[in-house]
C-alpha cells in the first residue's frame, strides 16, 4: 500500500478544474511554448495549454533513448519518472525491495505494470524523496533508477542519510534534431510565455538557439516573456544563463506549471 499524505494530489495531478476551450479560432491568443517529449506527453501538453485558452507552441526538446538496463537488487528501489517505470515493465523483478515512486504518475505506471508501490513522498521531487527516506535508509542499499540527467540532490541526500546508493541509467535524454521553433519565436518576440520542466529543457532550448545563431536574441525574448519552471534546480539553471524566472510551479507537474504560468501571463496582460 503506497504512502502519500498529499491531500491536493487529485486536483494538482489530474487537473480536474473546470476549464473551457475558448470558442474562438485561436487568433490573438498568447503563445506559450512547451518542451515535452513527443511520446504522448507533448500532445497532452498542447491540449492542456489549449484548454487554458492560449496558443500552444509545441517544441520537443527531449527525446528518450532506452538503455535496456534494469535496476539492481537493493533494499529500496527508487523510480523518478513515469518513463522509467514504463521501461522496466515486464523485465524487472523487485524481490523484497521497498518500491519508491517520486510521484503519483510514476506510481500509477508502476502499478499498471503489476508492481506494488510502497512509498510516494508528499513533495514530488528529489528533495521530497530525500526528506521522506532519510530516517529509513541508514545502512540500507538504495538503487536509484532514472535518466542520465538526474539531479545530484537525490543520491547525495541519501548518502548523507547513511544509505549505500547505486544508480542505474534506464534511459538517456537527447535533443531531437528538428527542435528549436520556439527559440526562433522567442528571438523574434513572438512568444509570450514558456514552460520549462527541467534544467535540461533550458539547456536544450539554448543549444537550439545557438545552432541557429540567435542565442542572445532568444534570451532577450524570454526575458520579455513569462518564464515558468518546475523546481529550484531549473530556476537556478535558467538564472545562470541570464534568464529571469517569473513562476516556479507549486507542484512538480506540467498541469500545475501550465496553469500558474498562464495565470501570471493573464495577470500581466
Amino acid at each position: 500500500m503506497r504512502v502519500n499524505t498529499n491531500t491536493s494530489e487529485s486536483r494538482n495531478e489530474n487537473g480536474n478544474e473546470n476549464e473551457n476551450e475558448n470558442e474562438g479560432d485561436g487568433k490573438d491568443r498568447p503563445r506559450v511554448a512547451a518542451f515535452r517529449p513527443d511520446d504522448g506527453r507533448l500532445a497532452a501538453a498542447r491540449d492542456r495549454l489549449s484548454a487554458l485558452r492560449v496558443d500552444p507552441v509545441a517544441d520537443p526538446m527531449l527525446a528518450v533513448e532506452p538503455t535496456g538496463n534494469c535496476p539492481d537488487e537493493a533494499d529500496y528501489v527508487v523510480f523518478t519518472s513515469k518513463t522509467g517505470a514504463e521501461l522496466v515493465a515486464d523485465d524487472w523483478e523487485p524481490g523484497t525491495a521497498t518500491v519508491v515512486a517520486i510521484g503519483p504518475k510514476t506510481a500509477d505506471a508502476l502499478e499498471a505494470a503489476g508492481y506494488t508501490v510502497d512509498v510516494v513522498p508528499e513533495e514530488f521531487s528529489s528533495a521530497g524523496l530525500v526528506e521522506t527516506l532519510a530516517d529509513r535508509v541508514a545502512g540500507a542499499a538504495v538503487e536509484v533508477a532514472r535518466s542520465d540527467h538526474g539531479s545530484p540532490v537525490l543520491p547525495e541526500g541519501l548518502r548523507d542519510a547513511g544509505a549505500m546508493v547505486h544508480e542505474t541509467v534506464l534511459y538517456r535524454l537527447v535533443r531531437p534534431d528538428d527542435s528549436g521553433d520556439s527559440a526562433e519565436a522567442a528571438a523574434t518576440g513572438d512568444l509570450d510565455a514558456v514552460c520549462f520542466t527541467s534544467s535540461l529543457t533550458v539547456e536544450h532550448f539554448l543549444d537550439a538557439a545557438a545552432e541557429r545563431g540567435i542565442r542572445a536574441n532568444a534570451v532577450e525574448g524570454l526575458n520579455a516573456a513569462v518564464v515558468g519552471v518546475i523546481g529550484e534546480p531549473t530556476r537556478e539553471t535558467a538564472g545562470s544563463h541570464g534568464i529571469a524566472v517569473d513562476v516556479v510551479a507549486t507542484e512538480a507537474t506540467f498541469e500545475t506549471l501550465a496553469r500558474e504560468t498562464v495565470a501570471r501571463l493573464d495577470a500581466d496582460r
